[in-house]
């Protein structure tokens, strides 16, 4: 079975909730990948789960105490490294230049240069001159220049890593958005 991953939805999403938490899942104080998670499954991202929190990613529940999740779903380090890895690499690939992304696909931030990833954005859209602008929590970023240089994170150490999403999944093992 192919699932298409639907870029419009994914940027709706993230247009609709950049700056308030979805009742539907769990927040977190530091939220962003989170928040870019749930963007790529309302573009349709098939989940793989697990009965491992430290495998696949997905999430389970509907917002209330006794939800569950994978440590990529909500963790921005977890969260590259997911994509990264060989399951990951079928859903999205890492490229070398932002100009190769589009709205719908995710930029990841290592703040500080150390190989630590500490945040996740959507792109959203893109300015006149074809730079990506991207949404977030936390911090909260609505059509933001992809470098982020106006956060109080950033730093002239910043690195960054550019997710171009799959634009169709054929993915039988990893399970699809349910309807």
């Amino acid at each position: 079975m192919t699932i298409l991953y639907d870029r419009g939805s994914a940027v709706e999403y993230g247009e609709k909730w950049w700056s308030h938490f979805n009742p539907g899942f769990l927040s977190f104080p530091v939220d962003g990948t989170n928040f870019v998670s749930q963007c790529l499954w309302a573009g349709h991202m098939p989940m793989e789960h697990s009965l491992d929190m430290e495998a696949g990613w997905w999430y389970q529940g509907d917002g209330s105490d006794k939800d569950s999740y994978s440590f990529s779903w909500a963790a921005s380090h977890s969260f590259r490294w997911y994509f990264g890895s060989q399951r990951g690499s079928q859903l999205a690939q890492v490229v070398s230049e932002c100009w190769q992304l589009e709205p719908g696909d995710v930029i990841c931030y290592d703040w500080t240069g150390d190989g630590l990833w500490q945040h996740n954005a959507i792109i959203v859209a893109c300015d006149r001159t074809g730079q990506p602008l991207v949404n977030s929590h936390t911090p909260n970023c609505y059509h933001k220049n992809w470098r982020l240089q106006d956060t109080e994170l950033w730093t002239e150490n910043t690195a960054y890593l550019f997710l171009k999403i799959k634009d169709n999944f054929n993915l039988p093992s990893m399970g699809n958005k349910e309807e």
